[in-house]
């Protein structure tokens, strides 16, 4: 190489080396201080699409677990009324039986129907308050089939939308919310990241439990006589059947949306792991490569102190 003065091509040459060490020095103090490896676009264009499509669904799982978790909790409140409304029938159903011996005068009849009726009351009271984050649950509100349908004698609800059996279970369309503030085919829990209906959601269903639908309202069921109490044996017997029904039916909804949680979690987790891989920085790989840019770094400086010196030769020449 010649010596020159007009232009110090060492210096330039070790200035463009020390420049690119300092940036990849500066995208490790990066990485190590956000413990991402993929910080920007530039870091991984690719990458950084993929991770953020990935955050979206982890975000989506996470609130469906959370979605599903409410689920469970509605269901616990609405059987947990249920429960206590089946004390009131078994009560119920225990003066009925008293009721219907011939060793009571119908006088004693009428203080056994005080009784009864206030059972029935109790029953009205419990269906009308109980609520779930200001949503009804037990007064028809969330009904298996909307504001308008009927209970059969086999037990079977029909309806526009639909029909509900124990059997085969339920046809529907949507839930959707009418005029009236019913909720028309149930309460949609929506727990996946898309919106299939057989996929990401399902509806939980509770039929009304007033004694008018149950058929133990103050026009059909009475105690005050021997014939009526033992007529209103068979209807509190129906009535037991229709809660049973639907205490087994939340029952069996709260196992699926308790299998779903764990469905979810796994793929959460899964899903989190594989965008951990995509956007986290490995430590101790990247601390290596610290080390030898900060290494270089200090060596590219040294170098351009001694390529600054070097033209100086030829003032020696000159003088």
């Amino acid at each position: 190489m010649s010596l020159i003065i007009n232009h110090n091509l060492m210096a330039m040459n070790t200035s463009r080396n020390l420049s690119d060490t300092y940036n990849r020095l500066a995208t490790s103090v990066q990485r190590l201080s956000t413990g991402l490896r993929v910080n920007s676009a530039a870091d991984d264009a690719a990458g950084l699409a993929i991770r953020e499509l990935m955050r979206s669904e982890i975000a989506s799982l996470n609130q469906g677990i959370r979605n599903a978790q409410d689920g469970i909790s509605m269901i616990q409140t609405a059987e947990g009324a249920l429960a206590v409304i089946d004390e009131k029938l078994i009560r119920m159903k225990e003066l009925a039986e008293q009721a219907s011996t011939g060793t009571y005068t119908n006088e004693q009849r009428l203080i056994i129907h005080s009784e009864f009726a206030a059972m029935a009351a109790e029953i009205d009271r419990i269906a009308t308050a109980t609520d779930f984050n200001g949503v009804k649950l037990l007064n028809g509100n969330v009904s298996v089939s909307g504001t308008s349908g009927s209970w059969t004698s086999s037990n079977t609800w029909t309806a526009t939308e639909g029909t509900w059996t124990n059997s085969s279970g339920w046809n529907e369309v949507n839930g959707t919310m009418g005029s009236d503030g019913a909720i028309t085919g149930g309460i949609k829990v929506h727990f996946g990241t898309g919106n299939v209906r057989a996929e990401d959601y399902y509806f939980i269903r509770i039929g009304d439990m007033r004694t008018s639908s149950l058929g133990l309202g103050a026009s059909d069921v009475a105690v005050s006589t021997q014939h009526a109490a033992q007529l209103a044996l068979e209807h509190i017997n129906t009535a037991i059947a229709r809660k049973d029904n639907m205490r087994a039916s939340l029952g069996a909804i709260q196992n699926r949306l308790e299998n779903t949680i764990t469905n979810l979690s796994i793929q959460a987790e899964n899903l989190q792991a594989a965008e951990s891989r995509i956007s986290d920085v490995d430590v101790a790989e990247e601390m290596t490569q610290f080390v030898r840019n900060q290494v270089l770094a200090q060596a590219a400086v040294a170098m351009l102190a001694q390529a600054n010196s070097l033209p100086q030769m030829a003032l020696r020449l000159i003088g």
